[in-house]
């Protein structure tokens, strides 16, 4: 195809166009200006493909190198928490939830983990900021690596929640995947472990404890939070948890300042494994934003972390709060 030659549209190719724009654009380096006449189209359309397939998933960026900022406050934060790494995504001018600059970083480690090989079983939690991560994933040929829902992910409605991970990653990799069909939350104690007595839940449970590496969300008490919005828990529920003293939430646990577990009737009903089950093996959290940022600090004060990926601007804050190093109980 010669450069000016015109790609006839209809409304039935615009995935594909999306997919043709995002390749001259990102692959070949061509502006938009170019792209609009490779394609045959107005720059206005042309921008608005490249943006749609920025939408699809489609493109995934890759950039090596480090901000010497960055590399700093990852220093500072695993030193003082005791942890194992800690990878700091630069600021993108994101306002309140940084999914762009989380989702790459994420990614990134995901990748990398994947094409590593040293865990046979990896557990995955859920929520949007890990969505984000699997999102910007490319799709990978993994072979003999187990993937296992950490929790429950249904809503109260029983339908799956939109922020999803574990069938996302098994489209992206096409690895073996073990889902938990179970809300995040029963609606009793009791209720609780009726589910897990459930031929083939029970299994399904084990196999996440003994996953040698968990991928965590983080989740704050707040309204804006992924399990309020999407149905798993009611907004008195987490009240509740608030006036307890619960200022973030990891796997269902809620976790006051100090990194003490705060028991409500709500994580006595949650659908993972036990705190002592999450110290365990290595626990890697993916989580950021201003409205999160005192429920990262309770995680990190807890000690069950041994790794953090989160953005520049919380990272800031997080050193600037000035917290306490972490206590590592032995796992023993």
């Amino acid at each position: 195809m010669s450069p000016s030659a015109r790609v006839p549209h209809s409304a039935s190719n615009d995935d594909d166009l999306c997919v043709r724009a995002a390749w001259l654009h990102y692959g070949m380096g061509l502006t938009q200006g170019e792209v609009a006449a490779r394609l045959g189209t107005t720059n206005g359309k042309a921008h608005r493909l490249i943006a749609r397939a920025n939408r699809l998933g489609v493109v995934h960026v890759s950039i090596d190198g480090q901000i010497t900022a960055c590399v700093a406050l990852e220093e500072r934060i695993a030193a003082r928490y005791r942890l194992d790494f800690c990878r700091v995504a630069p600021d993108l001018g994101e306002d309140v939830l940084p999914l762009t600059t989380l989702g790459l970083a994420g990614a990134r480690f995901l990748r990398q983990t994947f094409e590593s090989g040293g865990h046979a079983v990896i557990g995955f939690g859920n929520g949007r900021t890990l969505a984000a991560c699997v999102n910007r994933l490319p799709h990978l040929d993994i072979k003999g690596v187990k993937l296992v829902s950490l929790l429950g992910g249904f809503t109260r409605r029983y339908a799956a929640t939109p922020f999803d991970v574990l069938h996302r990653l098994a489209d992206r990799t096409g690895a073996e995947a073990y889902v938990l069909p179970v809300p995040m939350y029963a609606n009793s104690a009791e209720d609780r472990l009726v589910l897990l007595e459930q031929p083939g839940i029970g299994s399904v449970f084990e196999m996440g404890i003994s996953s040698t590496l968990r991928v965590v969300g983080i989740g704050a008490m707040e309204p804006g939070s992924s399990t309020l919005s999407a149905g798993m828990v009611e907004e008195e529920e987490t009240e509740e948890a608030k006036r307890a003293g619960g200022v973030g939430e990891m796997l269902g646990h809620i976790f006051g300042p100090s990194g003490k577990v705060v028991e409500t009737d709500l994580s006595a009903r949650t659908l993972s494994m036990s705190v002592d089950s999450v110290r365990s093996q290595k626990t890697v959290a993916v989580a950021g934003g201003k409205l999160k940022t005192g429920a990262i600090l309770s995680v990190l004060a807890s000690g069950l972390l041994s790794g953090l990926i989160t953005d520049e601007r919380t990272a800031a804050q997080i050193v600037a709060s000035g917290g306490s190093s972490a206590e590592k109980p032995s796992s023993g």
